[in-house]
């Protein structure tokens, strides 16, 4: 071949080789997450919230200015254990005054005691009337009974007394102390709030119409999610009566011993449903998965034929890693778990 040749046949190779399109190496699988329920089947969750079966907001029975507070809120409390102290000087000195008065009525008691047994000596001797006996008696039975009235007065002041000491009605912890040294408490006024750690129950507002079936399952043991982790509850029961405003019935479940939980906080409850009642169920994604923009969520929904689309979504609560989807996702769904990967698809 001549070099003339071979300068042609170069020139042709390098055009041919510019006019081939150039093949990119596959870009990599998006990473993917399918939605699915977060209950099992035949199972719904339901939102509730956690009640102490024994819950007592200790008041005052008299008037007084609190003087003490030996315990605050999240202290353990031994049944009669002080819980709070009233000024009782003017109540102490009325007790005082009873008592003295309790002194002298027995005095005068003693007396006409010792003036009956003299007034019968001389009746048997025949110095006095059955008239002046009667009269002698009767005196002494006046005295007696003005004696066990001041003994009741008494009695009930040094009973008063200890009113202005208020007290544990049995072991709790103290949720909540509502007054401050040199309060005044007055009879019905809140002094402290107290509950029994050890018998908490859930109170979760059903449908109406599931009533009847739950009814008919009391025996299945439900689970309670607390604070992220699971417990099973063996009781719990449906009550009678339904709200009229919201037509829902409230189902209480029995929590057990050291679930960890304390009144008023938020847990959900897994319980038994109707093959229709799907709709109860939530719907959880990993939290890595949304995507924000400004106000909005949104999550890459992967098509059939892998092509990532951006949807906006509701969200409600956070539990660990993972977020509640209220609207937006339904089961069967794929995600991308990667937006910023999801989004150099688009």
């Amino acid at each position: 071949m001549s070099r003339r040749s071979h300068v042609l046949s170069l020139a042709i190779l390098a055009l041919m080789a510019g006019l081939l399109p150039t093949v990119s190496p596959a870009a990599d699988p998006l990473a993917t997450w399918t939605v699915a329920h977060a209950a099992p089947p035949g199972l719904g969750s339901h939102d509730g919230t956690v009640e102490a079966v024994r819950q007592t907001v200790v008041s005052a029975q008299v008037a007084g200015a609190v003087v003490a507070l030996p315990v605050k809120a999240g202290d353990r409390v031994r049944t009669g254990q002080l819980l709070a102290r009233l000024d009782a000087r003017a109540a102490e000195q009325q007790a005082g005054a009873a008592a003295a008065q309790v002194e002298a009525a027995r005095a005068v008691q003693q007396a006409a005691t010792l003036e009956m047994q003299r007034q019968r000596q001389l009746f048997a001797s025949r110095f006095i009337s059955q008239a002046a006996l009667d009269q002698a008696e009767a005196q002494f039975k006046s005295t007696t009974a003005q004696a066990n009235a001041q003994m009741a007065a008494a009695q009930a002041a040094r009973t008063e007394t200890g009113y202005f000491l208020v007290k544990a009605p049995y072991d709790a912890v103290v949720a909540e102390v509502s007054v401050m040294p040199g309060d005044m408490a007055l009879p019905g006024r809140a002094l402290v709030t107290l509950f029994d750690p050890s018998a908490l129950r859930l109170a979760v507002a059903v449908p109406e119409s599931s009533a009847g079936l739950l009814r008919s399952r009391l025996a299945t043991p439900v689970a309670v999610e607390l604070t992220g982790r699971r417990v099973m509850a063996a009781r719990w029961e449906v009550l009678p009566a339904a709200d009229p405003l919201t037509h829902t019935v409230t189902v209480r479940i029995e929590l057990p011993a050291g679930s960890g939980a304390a009144p008023g906080g938020f847990a959900r409850a897994w319980l038994p449903v109707a093959p229709e009642g799907s709709e109860t169920q939530r719907v959880f994604i990993p939290s890595r998965a949304l995507v924000q923009r400004a106000e909005l969520k949104g999550v890459y929904v992967v098509s059939t034929d892998d092509r990532p689309m951006l949807r906006q979504v509701r969200t409600g609560p956070v539990s660990g890693d993972q977020t509640e989807v209220l609207t937006g996702l339904k089961a069967g769904e794929r995600i991308a778990l990667d937006p910023q990967a999801a989004a150099r698809r688009l």
